[in-house]
């Protein structure tokens, strides 16, 4: 999700001490390797489609029984009053980062990741379009993943921070851009042993064919943020080519939905049409970024839009880009 400023602190202390004791009675098998196996990273599943040891980012979230486990974690997630997406503690080895990119897929366009940390060390930098912090133990934050961003661990020991996905409520964000009151005044969140939270959690939110309304969200944005690196007359026609493409694409494919509906009927026709797209748009892309964070035009058409247009369909695929920090 795109914000004001790269970096937002809520006012609020969370119990580290007890944070810290429920992570460190996880056993060793709640961890697993990174997704696209960076060096040094590694992940314990907390909330997850099925509530299974899965990173898909598909399907009904539930808790798994590592986070059932942590009772006060639960707490602290259910306090926020947000319903929760894929969420996982991220453990950064000694001397161990997280590369530089951008969080470019669909599923990050409405959603932002807080961060708890939970093992921290002042040596542990998180860095996002210029700016760099040390969130400490017991805080909690939020970024603008779409900005280009990394985390370097050069403490001797691992951090681990509690990191969650949601699009927020009203509420959340709020106090999330509001302006702090003095440290000293911020709430701590207590332990509370009588406490039985209620932990939301996302359904599953593909649909059978993508609505027109949404793919002229999502194209609007891309075209918004279309920059060229090379200001020549050859880019500039490229770029306006390509603009135009994608709103031909927006009409046509609103065009289907008018046909067929958005409950899956006529998918091959819906297919062929992104297809086309994803064709017509390769050779035009050369040189088209976005202006944000300078993420390929073409990657972001493809893992933005046309992977997610309809279910189970996805278009040949380049780097993934993911955002695992």
């Amino acid at each position: 999700m795109r914000l004001s400023h790269p970096f937002f602190q809520f006012p609020l202390i969370f119990d580290v001490a007890r944070l810290q004791d429920e992570v460190a009675a996880l056993p060793s098998e709640a961890w697993t390797a990174h997704p696209d196996r960076v060096p040094g990273n590694s992940a314990a599943r907390l909330i997850s489609a099925g509530g299974e040891e899965t990173d898909s980012v598909h399907g009904q979230m539930l808790p798994t029984r590592w986070l059932e486990a942590m009772p006060y974690l639960r707490q602290a997630l259910a306090g926020f009053g947000v319903v929760w997406s894929r969420s996982r503690l991220m453990r950064l080895a000694p001397g161990a980062g997280v590369p530089e990119h951008a969080d470019i897929n669909y599923h990050w366009h409405n959603r932002v990741r807080l961060h708890i940390p939970i093992f921290t060390w002042p040596e542990v930098r998180f860095h996002c379009d210029g700016q760099s912090v040390h969130m400490a133990a017991g805080e909690a934050w939020i970024f603008d993943n779409w900005r280009r961003h990394h985390v370097e661990n050069g403490a001797s020991a691992a951090r681990i921070h509690l990191v969650a996905d949601t699009s927020g409520t009203a509420a959340f964000w709020r106090v999330a851009r509001g302006q702090a009151p003095p440290r000293a005044q911020w709430r701590t969140v207590a332990w509370d042993p009588a406490a039985a939270p209620q932990l939301l959690t996302e359904g599953d939110q593909r649909a059978p064919v993508m609505p027109a309304a949404e793919v002229q969200m999502l194209v609007d944005d891309l075209r918004g943020e279309l920059a060229i690196t090379t200001n020549t007359p050859e880019a500039r026609a490229r770029a306006a080519r390509f603009s135009a493409l994608l709103e031909d694409f927006v009409f046509d494919w609103r065009q289907l939905c008018a046909l067929h509906g958005a409950g899956g009927r006529g998918r091959q026709d819906f297919l062929r049409l992104a297809h086309a797209v994803h064709a017509a748009a390769r050779p035009l892309a050369d040189g088209l970024v976005m202006r944000t964070n300078d993420a390929s035009a073409l990657l972001v058409l493809e893992k933005r839009v046309l992977q997610h247009l309809v279910a189970d369909e996805v278009p040949p695929q380049t780097s993934r880009l993911s955002g695992e920090g």
